[in-house]
């Protein structure tokens, strides 16, 4: 039984595991013993086991260093998506401060800051609806701003 699953696990300790495994499994299934059978059944159980072992080898495995950090996945964005998150944001502050007052104040708060309609009125003492009507006219006058400067950038 060793030799039979040492060829499956190469590894000493491995087989002695699995020679172990298959005679707990012949003992535990000796109600279903059959006389005539025995070195055949016996040598079955330890192919199965072997083969068991063999297929649950890949999930065992360690990683060696290389793979384990090729298959690390890094979430964080790269220099250049950072670069670009960066401009965009003081894109929007330079927008946004290019409006008059009190739009200036409520857009950069919310589109900047990325403040909620009820931050904004709280920390200012407005009411909500005011907010919300002040972030929709700056929303306006932003895209007006935006599509005016783009215009401006085809004509030269």
């Amino acid at each position: 039984m060793y030799s039979i699953c040492f060829k499956f696990t190469g590894n000493q300790f491995d087989a002695e595991d699995l020679t172990q495994d298959t005679f707990l499994s012949v003992y535990k299934n000796l109600a279903t013993f059959q006389r005539d059978y025995e070195k055949a059944w016996i040598c079955k159980i330890a192919t199965n086991k072997g083969l068991d072992f063999c297929k649950a080898a890949g999930r065992r495995s360690e990683p060696t260093e290389d793979t384990y950090f090729a298959e690390v996945k890094d979430n964080r964005d790269g220099p250049e998506a950072a670069y670009l998150q960066e401009e965009s944001k003081e894109y929007v502050f330079t927008i946004c401060q290019s409006l008059k007052s009190p739009y200036k104040e409520v857009a950069t708060e919310h589109f900047y800051r990325e403040k909620s309609v009820k931050e904004i009125a709280e920390e200012t003492g407005k009411g909500i609806k005011t907010v919300q009507t002040q972030i929709y006219r700056a929303k306006a006058m932003i895209k007006k701003l935006i599509e005016g400067r783009a215009t401006r950038r085809w004509q030269k």
